[in-house]
């Protein structure tokens, strides 16, 4: 069952946020250590005195509210999305995914750039992962990219699609590369700005990794011990973090905010890849919703679904990557190509790893040079 859904978050919960924000109580810092140590003092007090005197969600409410939204029951877990149809004589169905610590926020730029073309555009189907903004937290074990690939292929086939694409990044990216793997009749293509850090391609006995293989692992590994913290911890014991996180929005907010710094290409400066706003809006999306823990579980449930490919396991629909320069380590497309049909990649100038945010213009362009290109 599906019906439309609008949002309205009560007042008290807002009041609420104010006043916890005005009592935070600050850590110290080493002076002039900036981000090294994590998110900045200094900036995060500027953002939380902006984000009690200035932000409004109201106005972030009225803008989500301006598109179509729906619930839908799914095995009885209900599931947010927007539903945006797209103007063109030909237009694509397709469903983006977003990952951890974003939302579905995070697409929204890409709506007009996607939808809006009179000859070429896209049906958008911009869902909300379980446990993610308003779709309903899984409390049972499980709940990894795997399962979510279902509720996707479901939700995609009761709004009567017997074809259609899937782009996604960081968690979105799996998810997506799962719909692919076990419903390849009916994906058009996949479109990918991400490859799952668990991504492993069958390897034939004997086989020997390349050195350009063995230099991408060291750089992961590498990145993993000065920056991978968050992951072991959501991935090994996500709830004992989770009860500072879901008490403290100062905690939330730093918590959130050192990834779209640390991974997003602002030459040094957050505020030149996102606004004030739009990064409060993403985390006050997290605290009115209370999804801090069941949003990091899913790395726990995928730290024991790992995407390993099988022998003959493979990706056989057509796939495009787009490879942000500031993106996470990424494999070699050698590497890549072992498990991914990859017919477009694009080595992009600019960007990171919040790319619909980031680059909405570069990253809808090569969505739609990739999928324009696909019969179906």
């Amino acid at each position: 069952m599906i019906k439309p859904f609008s949002i309205n978050v009560p007042q008290q919960i807002l009041d609420d946020l104010k006043l916890r924000l005005k009592l935070t109580r600050w850590p110290d810092h080493i002076m002039e250590s900036g981000w090294s140590y994590g998110t900045d003092l200094s900036y995060m007090k500027e953002l939380t005195k902006y984000w009690t005197d200035t932000f409004d969600w109201r106005k972030v409410e009225a803008e989500i509210n301006s598109y179509p939204n729906f619930m839908a029951d799914i095995n009885g877990c209900q599931i947010h999305f927007m539903y945006i149809k797209g103007k063109g004589k030909l237009s694509v169905p397709l469903v983006i995914t977003h990952g951890w610590p974003g939302s579905f926020l995070e697409m929204m730029k890409l709506i007009p750039l996607l939808t809006e073309d009179p000859n070429f555009s896209f049906d958008l189907v911009i869902p909300s992962v379980p446990g993610f903004g308003f779709s309903d937290k899984i409390i049972h074990p499980g709940c990894n990219s795997e399962f979510v690939a279902d509720i996707w292929h479901q939700l995609m086939t009761e709004l009567g699609y017997t074809r259609y694409g899937a782009q996604g990044g960081d968690i979105g990216a799996g998810i997506s590369t799962w719909l692919s793997l076990k419903y390849p009749s009916y994906i058009i293509g996949l479109h990918l700005n991400f490859i799952s850090g668990s991504y492993k391609p069958y390897l034939a006995d004997g086989e020997q990794l390349t050195n350009e293989v063995l230099a991408f692992h060291k750089a992961r590994a590498e990145w993993s011990a000065s920056e991978g913290a968050y992951a072991y911890m959501h991935a090994t014991k996500p709830l004992t973090v989770a009860y500072g996180l879901n008490d403290s929005p100062a905690g939330l907010c730093a918590w959130i905010v050192e990834k779209f710094n640390g991974w997003s290409d602002n030459n040094g400066n957050i505020e030149n890849s996102f606004t004030k706003d739009e990064m409060l809006a993403n985390v006050t999306l997290y605290w009115v919703t209370q999804t801090i823990h069941s949003s990091m579980r899913i790395y726990n449930e995928n730290s024991k679904n790992a995407l390993a490919f099988k022998k003959n396991e493979y990706v056989t629909v057509p796939v495009g990557f787009a490879k942000f320069p500031k993106e996470l380590p990424t494999p070699p497309r050698s590497y890549i190509e072992k498990g991914f049909n990859i017919r477009h990649w694009t080595k992009m100038t600019s960007g990171g790893h919040f790319a619909a945010m980031e680059q909405p213009e570069l990253l809808s362009k090569d969505i739609i040079d990739f999928f324009s290109k696909l019969t179906w």
